[in-house]
């Protein structure tokens, strides 16, 4: 096999990777809450998972942060992306449904590409990219609309995922901003490892240390969000970050949704119908237009990069 030919297999095998995987664990954190308290869920898995991304660069010959400022920077981007991102939304899938919470989280991508206008390294958007914001924005709304078996906890914990994504973009652009000293393996695991450390802490100091039960379905959904949702998933899309085209990583937008989407329905018997079926159509449409321009896609940030090579 030529060389050409083994890069074009390991680019398809990584993106499936990331998009089935990525796409999945809407579901595993849907089927995890139901035995296990979401802080803890959420914070043990990072916790986890940041251990394991910092051995497997130690191992590379990637040095360990020293410096304070590296800290201070993951601490940041751990609080923003894992803590209140990644553990807000477990929170809410308490509640709601595993392809709703995917789509509504889609809506991290409309965040990204308006924080992405103001400071020093800020761009213009075009025309066609403020028209998918609104567009996207207006589905977002269309998916919180009350449906028939309406309920506040419902509602509030939907609204919840949607600051989620807010904070998420915030993560994405601050990752984007500044400059650190260590490489981007070393630097994600210290990021999950922070953010998931305070995850821990706060779901034991709110007592959920007392309701976790040891169940074969708990303990599998944490095992599989662990190993592949952060581990292979977060390694595999670091590799990709050097190996593929910005415009390319733009598709993981709109293809992990429906893969949630597909998973919840076939695993769950999930539904999307009548105006939420129209949110989720409005919302991929604003999000293909901010993260595609005259028909190529633009760079889109779904995780921190680091600025050093």
């Amino acid at each position: 096999m030529s060389t050409d030919a083994r890069h074009r297999l390991q680019l398809v095998a990584a993106f499936a990777v990331v998009y089935v995987v990525w796409g999945s664990t809407y579901l595993g954190i849907r089927i995890g809450v139901q035995d296990l308290p979401p802080a803890l869920l959420a914070g043990v898995r990072n916790a986890i998972a940041g251990l394991v991304l910092a051995i497997i660069a130690r191992s590379r010959g990637q040095p360990l942060p020293v410096n304070p400022r590296d800290w201070l920077h993951a601490c940041v981007l751990g609080v923003l992306l894992v803590t209140l991102g990644n553990g807000l939304v477990t929170w809410s899938e308490q509640w709601v449904q595993s392809n709703q919470a995917a789509l509504i989280a889609t809506t991290s991508a409309l965040w990204i590409a308006w924080f992405g206008t103001f400071g020093p390294r800020g761009h213009v958007l075009t025309p066609r990219a403020k028209l998918g914001l609104v567009i996207g924005f207006a589905g977002a709304l269309l998916m919180l609309l009350p449906g028939r078996h309406f309920s506040f906890d419902h509602f509030n914990a939907q609204l919840v995922i949607l600051f989620s994504t807010l904070c998420w973009g915030l993560g994405a652009i601050y990752g984007r901003s500044v400059t650190v000293g260590v490489q981007p393996l070393m630097q994600s695991a210290m990021m999950l490892f922070t953010g998931g450390t305070l995850l821990v802490i706060l779901g034991c100091a709110d007592g959920e240390a007392a309701h976790w039960h040891w169940s074969v379905r708990g303990i599998g959904a944490l095992a599989y969000l662990t190993v592949f949702g952060s581990c292979l998933a977060y390694t595999t899309y670091m590799w990709l970050l050097r190996h593929t085209t910005p415009d390319k990583l733009g598709t993981i937008a709109y293809v992990n949704p429906a893969i949630a989407l597909i998973l919840g329905w076939l695993v769950l018997g999930e539904r999307v119908a009548g105006v939420r079926l129209v949110g989720m159509l409005v919302i991929l449409v604003g999000v293909i237009l901010v993260t595609t321009r005259f028909g190529k896609r633009v760079k889109l940030l779904t995780v921190p990069e680091n600025e050093q090579s």
